[in-house]
């Protein structure tokens, strides 16, 4: 019940009735003939390690997955880099200053917010910052930890594009 089909029903450039989901991943409006299309939105997750190996992983302050452990990043904005949204996202989230990243690889995801599917585009960097000595919680995370790559329990991640992205990481190493 969370997927376009069962949520939109009415044309946003209208607001007609007669808004028909193509069965794949559009709507057209019978009355204005507006094409809505339901495209993957672009978010960003960094991949940071300390100098022991471990990759820190933040929590979730809020749903979806409240509590599950997860990268730091979020949501590219209107018009901004993927690059850009890895620096502004750590900044934001854990007051570090990143100083160089690596694309690693991307991978499809459905983040379910407000009862809405959306779907995303998971982008993994790998990013190395600054400095360690003013990292602090903020923005919609609750914490954050180190953990050896071995130890990770992948059941306590967030989503499959977040596992997916720390797996593509270990390949590289």
């Amino acid at each position: 019940m969370t997927q376009p089909q069962d949520i939109l029903q009415f044309c946003p450039k209208c607001g007609s009735a007669n808004f028909v989901f193509d069965g794949s991943k559009s709507f057209k409006c019978a009355s204005c003939h507006f094409h809505f299309f339901i495209n993957s939105a672009c978010a960003v997750a960094a991949v940071i390690v300390n100098n022991r190996g471990e990759i820190l992983l933040t929590r979730r302050a809020f749903e979806p997955e409240k509590g599950k452990l997860d990268l730091p990043g979020g949501f590219v904005d209107p018009m901004e880099r993927a690059e850009e949204s890895v620096i502004r996202e750590i900044k934001e989230e854990l007051n570090l200053d990143v100083v160089s990243l690596e694309y690693i690889a991307s991978f499809p995801n459905e983040y379910i917010f407000s009862g809405f599917s959306v779907y995303t585009t998971d982008l993994g960097f790998l990013c190395q910052v600054k400095s360690f000595d003013n990292m602090h919680a903020k923005d919609d995370i609750s914490g954050f930890e180190f953990i050896a790559l071995d130890k990770i329990d992948y059941s306590e991640i967030s989503s499959d594009s977040i596992r997916n992205i720390i797996m593509a990481y270990e390949k590289l190493i």
